[in-house]
Parts: C-alpha cells; sequence; structure tokens
C-alpha cells in the first residue's frame, strides 16, 4: 500500500502499519498509523516497545520526540525510492 506517512509526511511511500502502543504491550486492538517503512524501522530502532508504550503512544509525542525531530528533518530530503540505512539508538 502506497501513501502519505503520518509521521514524515512524504508522500508516495510504501506504508506499513505501526501499533502506536506495540502490540507486546497490550496494543492489538488500540490505534495504529501508516507509516513509511524506514520511519517504521527507525522508530523501532531507537526505542524499546515499553518506552514506546509509556512515553510515545501517539503521533503526536513521536512527532515531539527530540531525536525523532532530528531523523524527520532528514528523511523528508530524501526521495521516496531512496533505500535508508536505520540506525540503533545508543539508549536501546
Amino acid at each position: 500500500m502506497n501513501g502519505k506517512c503520518e509521521l514524515c509526511g512524504r508522500n508516495h511511500t510504501e506504508l506499513t502499519i505501526h501499533h502506536l502502543t506495540p502490540r507486546e504491550e497490550g496494543g492489538s486492538h488500540l490505534p495504529t498509523a501508516l507509516l513509511c517503512k524506514p520511519c517504521h524501522k527507525q522508530i523501532h530502532a531507537m526505542y524499546s516497545n515499553k518506552e514506546l508504550a509509556v512515553r510515545m503512544y501517539t503521533i503526536g509525542l513521536l512527532q515531539d520526540d527530540e531525536e525523532i525531530k532530528k531523523y524527520i528533518k532528514w528523511i523528508r530530503k530524501q526521495p521516496p525510492q531512496k533505500l535508508v540505512k536505520t540506525r540503533k539508538s545508543k539508549q536501546k
């Protein structure tokens, strides 16, 4: 499925379903967001499922995070078809 990423706002990207509260933290039937693959992978590389469930369970909270803000600023400049490497956080 292609469309607009709810996190970075890029258009014409392949989208994946991100559980705003991870499934392993009880989010199976809670709200989801459509994210491009690079954004989805980067979120899970940077933060544990527990941290996502407690601190970043909405798109707004994700977008307000300083590290994710830096990533969004960078990814918006990349063409949708570009293969992007995921960087793991030193904190995770």
